[in-house]
């Protein structure tokens, strides 16, 4: 194995394949990353059985042949280097690495053990990348992060014909985020509980391309697939990963509730305004947000403990309402909002609140993002 390649496009894609080889292997080889050069150019893998990544790259391949060598060394090396051509070389057990007068010698690994990748499903359809990096961002902000409830870590994709719904929760809010996209067959139906974290690192490392091809299969004994594939530059990135399982919460019906009240807020006002009040909230405990008069009242702190108050301009439609949020839910869920006004709708101040982003005061909202968040109960 030997090839010629640009410092850059190398180091970009080695980080991106590293970024998901296990920090704890099962196995060593686990923690290699897999080279590989054939006439067509070069080949970098990663797989920890659960995921696993592969981008291919052109490179001035001299011979062909592979080598593993571990991920996270390379990387490091990698980055550090000068911005000259890179010439890689597997000699004897060693792959030698050099740049300009920077010499490295890496011990490999045994190749033969290295466990094979999955294939890539079928194609089922494509998406535009940006926008699918926009809807996976919105709809992961609301997926939970604790390892002991792994089903709700994921962002459940629906396929139904040309449209894909992305939904996500913790049971102390939840998202729906709805998007168009190009099916491979206009009667396509298909679900996916995709890990957010595998989803949103696979979203942002595709975003550069045009489009992003989406890929499910699922099987009879827990071998379900989904499989994600870009453009980048001059190569191709492919990312496969295994589904969670379970039956994932009943998300979109959460959304359906009638509105006693509509609020609008400019949402940068509104965000600073909560990151400043949020200040002298003690852990877990509540921003207060009163609506009355034309005006939001936040307000956080009790008794003896640093408190603090803000009044934002509002536009306040039905009953006046106070009702108290996690200010880093509140927080998590305004900052995937990219409409300069987010519309606010209540049913009771006990009730979880649906908010979303609308391009002016007054204006519907058009569904596309919904984020749902769960009171908490405030003091009298």
């Amino acid at each position: 194995m030997k090839f010629r390649i640009d410092r850059d496009t190398f180091a970009d894609a080695v980080a991106w394949t590293a970024r998901s080889l296990p920090h704890r292997p099962s196995v060593p080889v686990l923690a290699g990353l897999l080279i590989e050069t054939t006439s067509d150019g070069l080949t970098l893998s990663g797989f920890d059985y659960e995921t696993s990544t592969r981008a291919t790259l052109p490179a001035e391949v001299a011979d062909e042949g592979r080598a593993l060598v571990s991920g996270r060394l390379l990387a490091e090396i990698v980055k550090s280097l000068p911005t000259k051509p890179i010439d890689v070389s597997l000699e004897g057990t060693k792959v030698q690495v050099v740049c300009g007068s920077a010499r490295f010698s890496l011990q490999t690994m045994p190749v033969e053990e290295y466990p094979q990748l999955p294939t890539m499903p079928t194609a089922s359809g494509t998406v535009k990348a940006d926008d699918f990096s926009t809807a996976v961002q919105q709809a992961s902000a609301a997926a939970g992060r604790d390892e002991m409830l792994p089903l709700l870590t994921g962002v459940r994709l629906e396929l139904e014909g040309s449209s894909i719904s992305l939904m996500a929760t913790d049971r102390f809010r939840a998202s729906l985020r709805e998007l168009g996209w190009s099916p491979e067959k206009s009667d396509l139906s298909a679900q996916a509980l995709v890990p957010a974290r595998v989803l949103n690192d696979t979203a942002r490392s595709l975003v550069s391309g045009s489009a992003v091809t989406i890929a499910v299969s699922s099987g009879d004994a827990g071998d379900g697939l989904i499989g994600f594939e870009g453009v980048v530059g001059n190569g191709t990135r492919r990312t496969t990963t295994r589904l969670l399982e379970g039956d994932f919460p009943r998300v979109r019906q959460l959304f359906q509730a009638q509105a006693e009240t509509v609020a609008y807020v400019r949402t940068a006002d509104f965000v600073d305004s909560v990151k400043r009040v949020a200040l002298v909230a003690e852990r877990n405990t509540p921003v207060r947000l009163t609506f009355s008069d034309g005006v939001l009242l936040l307000e956080a702190g009790s008794g003896d403990e640093a408190q603090a108050s803000e009044s934002v301009e509002a536009t306040i439609n039905g009953n006046d309402i106070s009702i108290g949020f996690n200010p880093t839910y509140l927080l998590e869920g305004l900052g995937v909002m990219s409409e300069p006004v987010v519309h606010l709708s209540f049913t009771q101040h006990t009730k979880p609140a649906a908010i979303s982003g609308v391009p002016e005061i007054g204006a519907e909202p058009d569904a596309a993002f919904r984020y749902l968040i769960m009171p908490v109960r405030l003091q009298s």
